[in-house]
């Protein structure tokens, strides 16, 4: 402890548990946001990833709730915000947004893939073959006019999606900035920062992904989509990167009484996360690499290393910034007259190893999803498929005519 700490400020009631929480849901955010840029925007280099990164959104959106549950003294009441509505309640916001983000990707993911599941139901065989047919909800016909009415309902959903993504994890960011008693949260950027910084580590991660399942299946990568999230990803990071940066020049600027605590946490209580992890090794170095794996006088080896690491890098970034907003605002005593500490445990109730369990468990259900919607089904592939399949519309037709 250092200077003036009440005595309820000894332990840090949000631990790695609530870090991990605006972590995972903004990697769902930002995924989201990449399979928008081709499905709205029309990004046609970022079509080797329009479907993949929609199941790495899904299956990392079932994990966004389980840091809360388990934070929770007791899960099973987390449902009573849905019986008991209150909708001035900032925290129970989450239910709601999270339940109408958790349908549009649904939605979105089962209109997308309805062809496939179509083509697994009459191609598969026993417990497989019944699987499928029951996620196509009865719905068979693969004609061309229903395929064009599924696209124009994932356009839709998508554009619908954009702003649902946006508000789920700018929520997180509210919920924070809207804490007027700390400094070093009570900020109108908080908002913006948390989303940026959402769509920063989402790129990165499809990134990752992207690179590990070419790597898994023996496939090329395409190099233009992986330049494409290369640039995007610099962007995003430029943008988000200012802002935070901005926040905090603008609290040194006005030099309130505030201002020494906060530049305390910085300096003394979390220099090693901020200035090393968060902006040497997250922003930094990125923001250097990242032009390089562009450049075209480079091979395709040097752009796929250098884009994969700055990936990498900046998901170490976002997780550290992460860790430095929700710990190092609880580091500032209420007194605003001294600092708390953090204890860093590995097996107690919010301690390394249960967090890094958590991480773990969207990353399962990415590998279980993949398994069950194959975003990587090349066009050639279904094409094939589909010779052998008879939609059912042209079925119904044949038999009508007695043939």
């Amino acid at each position: 402890m250092g200077g003036f700490v009440f005595p309820n400020e000894i332990h840090v009631n949000w631990g790695l548990f609530i870090v991990l929480y605006p972590y995972i849901t903004g990697l769902v955010a930002g995924a989201f946001i990449v399979s928008s840029l081709y499905h709205v925007f029309g990004v046609s280099d970022l079509k080797p990833v329009s479907r993949l990164s929609l199941v790495s959104a899904l299956a990392f959106l079932f994990g966004a709730p389980v840091p809360l549950l388990l934070h929770l003294g007791q899960p099973l009441r987390a449902f009573n915000i849905m019986f008991t509505p209150h909708l001035t309640s900032a925290m129970a916001g989450f239910g709601y947004i999270y339940s109408f983000y958790m349908i549009i990707c649904l939605l979105e993911a089962w209109f997308m893939f309805r062809k496939d599941l179509v083509i697994f139901s009459q191609t598969k065989k026993g417990f497989v073959r019944r699987f499928y047919s029951l996620l196509t909800l009865g719905a068979k016909d693969i004609s061309p006019k229903a395929l064009h009415t599924d696209h124009k309902v994932v356009s839709v959903l998508a554009v619908v999606g954009i702003p649902s993504a946006c508000f789920l994890h700018g929520y997180v960011g509210f919920i924070f900035g809207s804490i007027k008693a700390n400094p070093w949260w009570s900020t109108p950027l908080m908002p913006v920062i948390f989303l940026l910084s959402a769509i920063v580590s989402g790129i990165a991660l499809l990134i990752l992904v992207y690179t590990i399942s070419c790597k898994v299946r023996k496939v090329e990568i395409d190099i233009p989509c992986l330049v494409a999230m290369n640039k995007y990803l610099w962007t995003f990071l430029i943008f988000a990167t200012t802002l935070e940066l901005l926040e905090v020049l603008h609290m040194g600027y006005e030099g309130k009484a505030e201002w020494d605590m906060v530049r305390g946490l910085i300096t003394q209580g979390i220099p090693v996360t901020y200035l090393g992890v968060q902006m040497g090794f997250g922003v930094l170095t990125p923001l250097v690499l990242l032009p390089f794996g562009r450049a075209k006088s480079w091979s395709d080896g040097v752009k796929k290393t250098l884009t994969v690491a700055s990936g990498v890098l900046v998901l170490i970034g976002v997780l550290a910034m992460r860790f430095n907003v929700v710990i190092g605002g609880q580091l500032i005593s209420k007194s605003i007259a001294g600092y708390a500490q953090f204890h860093w445990t590995l097996l107690s109730d919010e301690g390394v190893i249960p967090a890094l369990g958590i991480l773990a468990f969207p990353v399962v259900m990415t590998l279980i999803m993949v398994r069950i919607l194959p975003p990587w089904l090349e066009e050639r592939k279904l094409q094939t498929v589909n010779s052998n399949v008879t939609p059912l519309s042209t079925r119904w037709e044949l038999k009508g005519s007695g043939k």
